[in-house]
């Protein structure tokens, strides 16, 4: 039987694995700091790495428990109870090559109310995108939901569809990926496929590492990087529920805002030349069968 602490070990576990994969392809180090939750109990481990590979990016842990605020509790399930106990493992990789795509990743556990759950997700976020590539990504997360229940992977990717889309921009954030939230009907079989995916990181980041790492790149492919840059940090911070709980309550603020890149920027009315690759990009923002194309 689960408990929250074996989910903590667990995850705990998730973090090493992913940092231990980070420094032997990256080459580069990270920082540590081990907090507490000053609002409640409980806190965390948050690695930001920086180097040569990844420009900013951010492995985090945290187990915490305390009050929700009114707000934050209206907007979750579970009933009126305030007081929660939530742990889990948050991600982003924003690399210093244009060709290597962003990556988000978080896994969770919350129980409130007498009610727990898991919930998760992975997203990919390319600047210079391949089609082959994305077909790769997708059927290998595919193949990571297959083996739970194969009606996990059409489901999971639609709320993924719907839940990165930047609705002031009438775009996808990305490429998509897998959403999943509220998984509380088998608790031990929600939690070993919430898990699977945490530790399906590596295999499903390691192809773009391998491809891109060295992957020749201008000034011209960095200002659009960083241009797409900045609507992600659109995203993170009108819509990402991750985001909005954790200010909501008054959680670490550097592990919080840990998502957002180093460099970003917002040119006044932005369109890409018709033609060119950074142009090319549009045709990926709208949700597609990746992993049924040939």
């Amino acid at each position: 039987m689960i408990t929250p602490e074996k989910i903590e070990t667990e995850f705990r576990k998730v973090q090493d694995h992913i940092c231990t994969f980070l420094l032997q392809e990256t080459g580069d180090t990270y920082r540590e700091d081990q907090w507490e939750y000053t609002s409640g109990n409980g806190g965390g481990i948050t690695r930001i790495f920086s180097g040569d590979v990844i420009e900013k990016g951010g492995v985090n842990f945290s187990a915490l428990s305390g009050e929700l605020s009114e707000k934050i509790s209206t907007q979750l399930k579970a009933g009126s109870d305030r007081k929660f106990y939530a742990t889990g493992v948050s991600l982003v990789i924003h690399p210093v090559n244009p060709f290597i795509p962003t990556i988000h990743m978080n896994i969770r556990y919350l129980e409130r109310g007498g009610k727990k759950w898991f919930g998760g997700g992975i997203d990919l976020t390319p600047y210079y995108p391949v089609k082959k590539d994305i077909i790769t990504f997708h059927r290998m997360l595919k193949s990571i939901c297959d083996a739970h229940n194969p009606q996990y992977y059409p489901i999971y990717k639609k709320q993924c569809d719907d839940y990165f889309f930047i609705k002031h921009r009438g775009e996808a954030r990305g490429v998509g990926g897998i959403f999943f939230d509220y998984l509380n009907t088998e608790l031990d079989k929600n939690c070993a496929f919430t898990l699977d995916v945490g530790m399906g990181f590596n295999q499903l980041y390691t192809p773009f590492l391998k491809k891109y790492i060295h992957h020749k790149y201008s000034s011209q492919h960095k200002d659009f990087q960083e241009i797409r840059r900045g609507r992600y940090v659109e995203f993170n911070l009108v819509y990402d529920r991750g985001t909005l709980f954790g200010l909501e309550t008054k959680g670490r603020i550097e592990s919080i805002l840990m998502s957002l890149p180093l460099k970003a920027q917002w040119h006044y009315d932005f369109s890409p030349e018709a033609g060119t690759k950074e142009a090319e990009l549009t045709q990926y923002l709208v949700p597609q069968d990746w992993a049924s194309m040939e």
